[in-house]
């Protein structure tokens, strides 16, 4: 039995028992963090380059892929380096300060996701006032709010996480420092504060959950109330994207955390991780380009200049 006090470090899931399959994980791994790369940067980029594209839509659009990669680069380099090398091992402060990253940056894409949906219900709903509740000012504030609770979420989380003292061990059932893997390991009259972290993590996603819900049914309403069928179809392909988006990652990230004990199963858990922490912050910028002409444009205007000046 060990305790908080005496644990050093943390022992990873091994994802593969075999060299080979190792080395396949290592590559895949590396190919999907590759594509996660290209595609947010090449919004980013985009975004940033053009001035056509300096829209609210689109300014969001840029701090979600921002926030994509950064849970990408948190828990993808570790485990392609742990496939390479043979090895499970992250340190003590190491596992905390992935764990901190990663609900930051998971905690403000749910923030952005939920303004996301706010600008697609103002732009629909509300278009005459578009420009007044959507200035570069209020955008900006906006923008700042989702990451300032990003920060506050990932700060809380950690902290109540690492005080827990844990008497099972280190060895953790995932591929990266997943707080449910974390909270598993904790003393049994821990139990109090382990519920407590899951109840006001489950509280504020449900908050946002619900205003994103709610938004919808609006917009929807809405767009059935449009007269022309070109003008519907404009209006519903706008939303797609980010309801496919919303629909990925809380369902993904919502099963993974608060699924029931009776559920829980090794390959179920890595299966859901790899979903909503590395599959959907690489879908993403696919999902936004396949229906956007303006950002294809603008990132086909990027690519090609590029290539002309080299």
């Amino acid at each position: 039995m060990s305790n908080s006090s005496s644990i050093r470090h943390f022992l990873l899931l091994a994802l593969a028992d075999t060299r080979q399959l190792q080395l396949l994980h290592f590559c895949l791994l590396l190919g999907i963090s590759l594509a996660a790369l290209l595609g947010n940067g090449l919004i980013i980029s985009a975004v940033a380059c053009s001035h056509h594209l300096h829209t609210p839509m689109f300014f969001f659009l840029l701090n979600l892929a921002l926030s994509d990669l950064g849970s990408i680069c948190t828990t993808v380099p570790k485990a392609m380096h742990n496939s390479l090398w043979d090895t499970r091992d992250i340190s003590y402060n190491g596992c905390a300060a992935q764990v901190f990253f990663f609900m930051l940056f998971m905690g403000a894409e749910f923030s952005l996701l939920t303004v996301m949906c706010y600008d697609r219900y103002v732009f629909i709903c509300k278009l005459l006032h578009y420009g007044t509740l959507l200035g570069s000012r209020a955008c900006a504030h906006m923008a700042a709010a989702a990451w300032a609770s990003g920060f506050l979420y990932a700060l809380m989380h950690t902290a109540n996480t690492f005080s827990l003292p844990l008497c099972h061990g280190n060895a953790l059932g995932q591929f990266f420092c997943e707080i449910p893997q974390i909270l598993k390991l904790s003393c049994s009259h821990a139990n109090l504060k382990k519920i407590w972290i899951s109840l006001v993590g489950f509280c504020l996603a449900f908050g946002c959950f619900v205003f994103i819900v709610f938004s919808y049914v609006q917009i929807f309403r809405a767009v059935l109330r449009i007269p022309s069928e070109q003008g519907k179809h404009k209006a519903f392909f706008t939303c797609l994207p980010h309801l496919a988006v919303v629909s990925l990652f809380v369902t993904t990230g919502t099963f993974a955390y608060l699924k029931p004990p009776s559920l829980s199963s090794p390959s179920l858990d890595l299966a859901l991780s790899v979903l909503y922490s590395v599959v959907s912050p690489a879908l993403n910028p696919l999902i936004y380009s396949l229906r956007n002409q303006e950002l294809k444009a603008a990132v086909w205007t990027l690519m090609t200049g590029w290539f002309q000046k080299h």
